[in-house]
């Protein structure tokens, strides 16, 4: 998150999105008329539990978002990009070949018409 028309950067810390992701669902599903005591008893109830079982949802939802970010295996190699960027650049001019095509072909019938409308007034 960042300030605009400023050079300061706020991080958010791992595990802090998922924590407001679960609050914001919940009090989406509860409709609560008092949104901060809702979120102060949510996060009360989320201490319990993991005093009890020693399970920290913004532990696990760092991990998670760890996996996600750091998985290597869908990033493309330079070449590929490369690749993608020039396929990409045919379809354009494919398509743009293609429509011009197309309106000289309209062009051309409708001159037709008008030629045969003429020879017919003829």
């Amino acid at each position: 998150m960042s300030i605009p028309f400023s050079n300061t950067h706020y991080r958010i810390p791992q595990g802090f999105g998922n924590l407001l992701e679960g609050l914001t669902r919940e009090i989406l599903r509860e409709q609560p008329d008092n949104i901060p005591a809702f979120a102060a008893a949510y996060f009360e109830n989320l201490l319990e539990k993991r005093e009890k079982t020693s399970f920290d949802p913004a532990e696990w939802g760092a991990k998670v978002d760890d996996r996600f970010y750091n998985n290597h295996a869908f990033k493309e190699s330079p070449e590929e990009d490369k690749d993608m960027e020039e396929n990409a650049a045919l379809k354009i001019q494919a398509a743009f070949r293609g429509h011009l095509a197309r309106e000289e072909v309209k062009k051309m019938k409708s001159s037709d018409l008008e030629e045969e409308k003429t020879e017919e007034n003829e």
